[in-house]
């Protein structure tokens, strides 16, 4: 099974979501599932077999228990092929820092952060026009 068809069901994302956190027990992972999605506790059982079997997840015994826990591996994997696009959103994200910056800097000039409520914004009429207040 391909990285992203493991990924693609939204009750084994939950689930890596879940593990992301630290370790869990089976246990554990099938009651949050069967809260959020209604399946049973096989359908979980087979959700979290599906994460075993293809790497995402690793699974230790401890007494009756199983410990679940997330593999960086596939991860890792899903994020070098991520690579080749991220230059889509990491040109728009640098841009947004941008005027972010930009917005702190004229804030700082005008000597002031703005009223409360209103996000730290001031007025941005150009001169000579009004800023009407409401």
């Amino acid at each position: 099974m391909h990285a992203f068809d493991v990924l693609g069901d939204p009750v084994r994302r939950r689930i890596l979501e879940l593990l992301a956190d630290g370790e869990r027990s089976a246990g554990e992972l099938g009651a949050v599932v069967q809260e959020e999605f209604g399946i049973s506790q096989p359908g979980v059982s087979q959700h979290l077999r599906v994460l075993r079997d293809n790497g995402f997840a690793t699974v230790r015994a401890e007494g009756t228990r199983r410990l679940y826990a997330v593999d960086p591996a596939p991860l890792r994997e899903v994020d070098v092929w991520l690579e080749r696009y991220r230059r889509f959103w990491t040109q728009r994200l640098d841009a947004l820092g941008t005027e972010l910056a930009r917005g702190k800097r004229e804030r700082r000039m005008r000597g002031g952060t703005g009223s409360p409520g209103t996000g730290g914004r001031t007025g941005t009429a150009s001169p000579g026009k009004a800023t009407g207040s409401g």
